[in-house]
């Protein structure tokens, strides 16, 4: 059973110079309280795997949403995402040489993550074949299948993955909500330590079996999101 801490204690057992995946789609799906309190421990040079840098003025009225705190606080120092237009303060920081961005289409990305997470070699894709995608670090090469093209993509795997569910009941079984699933479900897998924050922490039952999406053997750490049921 994972054990449950405060979001204090979850950004205390992640240390400088970590590599984090989070999940979220523009701050939708990531655990702002674990990444609140993260923007506050004063540490960094983190290599952060996440779809995008957020937005910078969240729907919570927030002049920083989700992990856009990590970024305004320079405490990434490499960035591996699919988007990040919405985020102006990412190529600001990527134009003066003080972060390093990698973009991948986000097909690719995903599947990368979910390649981490299984074990496997690689991923082969057609995507990004004869494009400025092939110069990415993380094309092992071009290969020719069947008479068609494709690029071998790495795995993605990182230290920590910080995941956000809607509901997690006492074992670590955790349910998603709506697009908030986003890439939360594949991130789970693909990490040493999972702590995933929970909207609402509800009693082992509550969560139909079928329901659950990522099962709470792959969770470490639980934080209350601290919403009431």
């Amino acid at each position: 059973m994972p054990k449950f801490i405060s979001p204090k204690e979850a950004a205390a057992c992640i240390p400088h110079g970590a590599t984090l995946m989070i999940g979220g789609f523009m701050g939708c799906g990531n655990p702002h309280r674990i990444v609140s309190e993260l923007a506050k421990s004063g540490k960094g040079d983190f290599t952060l795997i996440c779809n995008d840098g957020a937005i910078l003025n969240g729907p919570d009225g927030s002049e920083c949403y989700g992990v856009a705190k990590l970024i305004r606080n320079h405490q990434v120092k490499r960035l591996i995402a699919s988007h990040v237009g919405l985020n102006p303060e990412v190529g600001q920081q990527m134009n003066a040489g003080e972060l390093q961005v990698d973009l991948l289409p986000q097909g690719s990305f995903v599947e990368m993550i979910r390649a981490g997470g299984s074990g496997l070699g690689a991923v082969v894709t057609p995507t990004g074949v004869d494009t400025t995608v092939e110069n990415s670090p993380f094309v092992y090469s071009k290969v020719e299948l069947a008479g068609k093209k494709y690029l071998m993509m790495q795995p993605l795997h990182a230290d920590f993955a910080l995941v956000s569910g809607y509901y997690i009941d006492r074992k670590g079984n955790i349910w998603y909500r709506g697009t908030t699933r986003n890439f939360n479900h594949v991130m789970a897998l693909a990490a040493n330590t999972v702590i995933a924050e929970a909207d609402y922490v509800v009693d082992c039952g509550q969560i139909a079996p079928e329901n659950v999406v990522t099962p709470g053997i792959f969770v470490d750490y639980v934080v209350d999101g601290g919403r009431a049921k």
